[in-house]
């Protein structure tokens, strides 16, 4: 009866949380695996364009023929090179279109210059290639008595090889008249103004006239003695600054023209 009155021993309960056991782990891995994959995907920024500048330096040399490397990856699974073409540097249309144009009127220069040594005239003369273009200067000497705007006659002929020399070519031409410091005071010339304005209208009147010249492709301006290209002070540089300039305009010194004509 002893072992009927015995209590029996106390059931436990079931356990309704394990769950929680398992989800807590399951929730942590899958933390962990996107931890992993933000940190596989973070490129270390600086660290490539140090690469990437240093890359660039050592094939930016002008002989380096090797193709330069692209760089691409992370730091976790390292740096890729992929190989690129190194970038060709392209001579520009304006520079290419400005050397041509260059080399033409070096070629039109050595044309005149060759016609001067068979006329005999080589000193009246003085030919400049620069970035206004072909200047050819015609020297008081060899074309204009002193005081005077009419081309002396024995000057005609040199004048005539210039002429020819330079109307196979279309560019703009301007006529520029220059003295020296010396003042002149006559009827027809009250000053070195009027004297070098008319002696460039007196080129001017003869590359139409005789040579046929368009006058919308013509331009006439006078310096006086306020463009030299000697010193006044002695008469040899007085004698070279007593010229007129023919200039035959490259492209730049043309659209400075047609900017200084909208401008006016």
């Amino acid at each position: 009866m002893s072992r009927l009155k015995k209590k029996k021993a106390h059931e436990k309960e079931p356990n309704l949380e394990r769950w929680l056991v398992s989800y807590a782990d399951f929730i942590t891995l899958l933390f962990a695996v996107f931890v992993m994959l933000y940190a596989m995907s973070i490129v270390d920024q600086k660290k490539m364009e140090e690469v990437q500048a240093s890359i660039q330096s050592s094939f930016s040399g002008p002989q380096t023929l090797t193709p330069a490397l692209k760089v691409i990856g992370n730091k976790d699974f390292g740096l890729i090179p992929e190989a690129v073409e190194p970038p060709v540097p392209v001579q520009s249309q304006d520079e290419a279109a400005a050397a041509a144009e260059a080399q033409e009127f070096s070629q039109i220069k050595d044309d005149i210059q060759n016609n001067l040594q068979e006329y005999g005239a080589k000193n009246e003369v003085q030919l400049t290639v620069n970035e206004r273009g072909l200047v050819i200067s015609l020297k008081e000497a060899g074309f204009f008595p002193s005081g005077t705007a009419r081309v002396q006659p024995d000057a005609l002929p040199l004048l005539d090889k210039i002429a020819i020399s330079i109307s196979r070519h279309a560019n703009t031409l301007r006529i520029e008249g220059h003295t020296d410091n010396v003042a002149i005071n006559s009827p027809a010339f009250p000053s070195n103004w009027e004297l070098s304005t008319a002696r460039a209208n007196s080129i001017v009147h003869y590359l139409i006239e005789k040579h046929g010249f368009k006058g919308a492709k013509l331009s006439v301006t006078g310096y006086a003695e306020y463009r030299p290209i000697a010193d006044n002070a002695s008469e040899a540089g007085r004698k070279l600054n007593r010229r007129v300039d023919i200039v035959m305009l490259s492209r730049k010194g043309a659209q400075g023209e047609a900017l200084k004509f909208d401008g006016e």
